[in-house]
């Protein structure tokens, strides 16, 4: 079933950054560096217009170093588009952010010229957590639930650079179903949106051939050579046996290996893992919109003709 997650504070977060973004000089948009395709919200596109972006991969330390590099050149690639990654061992990531969004809008600059900056992200992607290393102190909110933060705040993080911090945000349809257990598994969603077993079965399912031996070490499976071949429900109850997810009477306890699964997933305790990669992601997405696209038409054709459905006469006559 299709994840879905838009809580009634983002429609306010929505309508906040349709209006700060009047003032705006650069949008960073903070993804998860192991779903990049995925965090990356489309209804931002809409809302910010051409102003120049950032893109900023962020917990890359736990992240495919190469697929990292391939996003990373992937939206550098793109018009007025910068790109940047950032981990936990980045102390002083202030100044690497400062001197991207300088060079994305050079004419600015100065007190007469502030450049000013909105960043934005999904839930749980760990903003909060960088704009408390921006200034050195616990300015924001942090946990590893969705929708912790729910104000805007402004932070200056030089005389002449202002940034502007906004709530978590989805969107109202996601449209590729792999990005809404993606972002399920990274923690994005609320807990009350997603099936957690379902959802680590498709987490299974993308880990399985890229990162089989990933799997295999952190569970102690024991063919490696098989695993990408295996069915989801078949590894998560293997799993469920070695971590002694077992009920009464030899029963896995799949809830539980779902749970372990999806909080090694969380922690980077399997390893360094991205979900996605650019080629494969842009493929989904443009299976997604064919699909949407059909969809409508058959609603429209179907609305049509039957408003040119002769009535029927209740009486049979």
């Amino acid at each position: 079933m299709a994840i879905q997650w838009f809580p009634g504070h983002m429609n306010v977060t929505k309508k906040a950054i349709a209006e700060r973004i009047k003032d705006i000089d650069v949008v960073i948009e903070l993804l998860d560096a192991r779903l990049p395709g995925s965090s990356a919200n489309p209804m931002l596109e809409a809302l910010t217009g051409q102003r120049p972006k950032l893109k900023v991969l962020n917990k890359q330390d736990l992240a495919d170093a190469a697929r990292t590099e391939a996003w990373l050149a992937w939206y550098r690639a793109q018009t007025d588009t910068g790109a940047i990654g950032l981990d936990a061992s980045d102390t002083a990531p202030a100044q690497r952010l400062i001197k991207a969004c300088r060079e994305l809008v050079p004419q600015r600059g100065g007190m007469a010229k502030p450049v000013r900056v909105l960043i934005c992200g999904v839930p749980n992607v760990g903003k909060s957590t960088l704009m408390n290393t921006l200034v050195g102190r616990k300015a924001a909110k942090t946990g590893d639930e969705a929708g912790v933060t729910r104000m805007e705040q402004r932070i200056n993080l030089a005389s002449d650079f202002y940034l502007f911090d906004t709530p978590g945000m989805l969107w109202p349809k996601i449209l590729v179903e792999k990005s809404g257990y993606h972002l399920a598994a990274s923690g994005a969603v609320g807990r009350n949106a997603y099936d957690e077993v379902e959802t680590a079965l498709e987490l299974i399912s993308s880990l399985k051939a890229p990162y089989a031996a990933l799997l295999a070490e952190r569970y102690k499976l024991d063919d490696v050579a098989a695993i990408p071949t295996q069915h989801d429900d078949v590894l998560l109850t293997e799993v469920a046996r070695k971590r002694g997810a077992v009920m009464s009477g030899g029963k896995v306890n799949l809830q539980k290996a779902a749970e372990i699964v999806l909080n090694d997933f969380r922690s980077g305790a399997i390893g360094r893992i991205t979900l996605e990669t650019p080629e494969a992601f842009t493929q989904w997405l443009a299976d997604a919109k064919a699909a949407e696209a059909e969809r409508l038409r058959q609603k429209q054709a179907m609305k049509k003709a039957g408003r040119h459905t002769p009535r029927q006469d209740p009486r049979g006559v």
